[in-house]
């Protein structure tokens, strides 16, 4: 019987994993078995290319924690388990090595703008509903917000030369209780903190899906770059804000190089 369809109201599914290669299981393989793998490897990443769901992302490793890593993306729960299934498979029996697997799905943050905060945006910036050209602005910013949203929802990440991937929870001390927190307190608190993402528009792509109740951590961090030194500076800085700098629980980190399978291969000397 099958597995009937599984769908989340909105958003997809999405998977990080990464492995280790067992070296010395590897270098017994037949000849051959390595043009093999590669093979099957390419035609499962090409059988869910993107740019959104399904796809498969492939990437190496750096620093030492993982050798290769995936991130998919799928609309139905079935079809990601399917898809993580076949990467696995794609390898032969015992080469790879599991260092960190992780489950999430795209949301929409809860403090995400209404028609009343962007009316107030504009309001700041002495735009009211009595300039002339406030309705032009108005939608204007409602469109970019509908992008936004569609963007956090249903994600088609740019292979940008980096990747790095951290996941992260909201601290439940005493004095620091997120969740105590009301809602208009976190709104502020969060509004601060994108504007912080913002400064570094260009230079990183962030994807943040929810994890609470799916797996360890609370939120999956996702972000791509062109160069290190981009990762750095907004994690850096973003731990200066107060939503960060009281209540940011930090798993570990994996950075990666966004590289095709062939180039993966090739830079792995497999």
């Amino acid at each position: 019987m099958p597995i009937p369809s599984i769908t989340l109201g909105q958003g997809i599914h999405v998977c990080h994993l990464f492995f280790r290669i067992d070296r010395v299981f590897w270098s017994d393989l037949p000849e051959g078995e390595s043009a093999e793998t590669l093979k099957r490897l390419e035609a499962v990443v090409a059988s869910a290319p993107g740019p959104a769901a399904p796809r498969i992302m492939t990437f190496a490793g750096v620093g030492g924690k993982s050798d290769l890593g995936f991130m998919i993306f799928a609309r139905e729960l079935q079809e990601l388990s399917d898809l993580e299934r076949q990467v696995q498979l794609a390898f032969p029996p015992g080469a790879l090595q599991s260092v960190f697997s992780y489950l999430s799905v795209t949301e929409l943050p809860e403090y995400v703008a209404t028609d009343d905060d962007l009316k107030s945006i504009l309001a700041r910036e002495g735009v009211t509903p009595a300039n002339p050209d406030f309705a032009e602005r108005f939608a204007a910013a409602q469109k970019r917000n509908a992008g936004y949203q569609h963007y956090r929802l249903y994600p088609e990440l740019e292979p940008w030369e980096i990747m790095c991937f951290y996941p992260m929870s909201k601290k439940r001390l005493a004095n620091d209780n997120w969740y105590s927190l009301d809602f208009t307190t976190r709104k502020q608190l969060m509004s601060s903190h994108a504007k912080t993402g913002r400064k570094y528009s260009g230079r990183i792509s962030q994807l943040i899906t929810g994890s609470t109740g799916l797996d360890d951590w609370e939120w999956g961090v996702t972000l791509m770059a062109h160069q290190l030194d981009a990762v750095k500076e907004i994690v850096y800085e973003m731990r200066f804000d107060e939503v960060t700098a009281r209540f940011g629980d930090f798993g570990p980190f994996f950075v990666n190089l966004t590289l095709s399978p062939a180039d993966l291969w090739a830079h792995l000397q497999l």
